[in-house]
């Protein structure tokens, strides 16, 4: 079982975050933000990584370190989880209708973290979520998790639904690429032997 577990406790948040790569979208999420709770289990259940993620932070001066945060300890916990990274599919790419909305997420398991971020929207919260912090979100999610992550909203005009629909992405292109490849044996997908670096 490709799992991982990890606290991760500052003077700004006290996290726990465990995942099963090799799980069936099963989540046990509370971030303090409603909305990013409910990313979250999206994410799980679309990519079907099990997610347990604990967060208490500091909610009284924003939500800038409790969503941050929340996504470097995601982004570390699946690193671990996937350890050397042998056999995976590394690439995973997904189109991501919802209603009105369409975006395309892709990305590479490359060890070499690069963020592009072409979406935006229309309000400044979704629920009590300030939605400058989305993008945050998966910059940081990528930094820890050795992305390089492309995320592009192709059109759409409800906030919810932009919003959910990259998630949704975000989530089904991960389960392509960390799922296993039996043609593989087990093979680290790169021609230099090892990813990252």
């Amino acid at each position: 079982m490709r799992t991982a577990r990890i606290e991760r406790n500052t003077a700004e948040t006290a996290i726990l975050v465990e995942v099963n790569l090799d799980g069936t979208g099963k989540y046990d999420v509370s971030t303090g933000i409603g909305f990013l709770d409910h990313m979250v289990e999206q994410f799980s259940k679309h990519s079907l990584i099990d997610v347990t993620m604990k967060v208490s932070g500091d909610l009284h001066v924003d939500q800038h370190h409790t969503t941050e945060d929340s996504a470097l300890a995601l982004g570390q916990a699946i690193t671990q989880a996937l350890g050397d990274k042998g056999g995976i599919g590394r690439y995973g790419s997904a189109y991501s209708p919802m209603d009105e909305t369409l975006s395309r997420v892709a990305l590479d398991i490359s060890g070499r973290p690069y963020f592009v971020w072409r979406a935006g929207f229309t309000q400044e919260k979704l629920g009590e979520w300030d939605t400058e912090l989305i993008e945050h979100w998966f910059h940081s999610v990528s930094q820890t998790a050795g992305l390089t992550l492309h995320v592009e909203l192709i059109y759409g005009t409800n906030n919810h639904h932009i919003c959910e629909s990259i998630y949704k992405g975000f989530a089904r292109a991960m389960r392509t690429a960390v799922e296993l490849d039996p043609r593989k044996g087990g093979a680290i997908p790169s021609t230099k032997g090892q990813l990252g670096g």
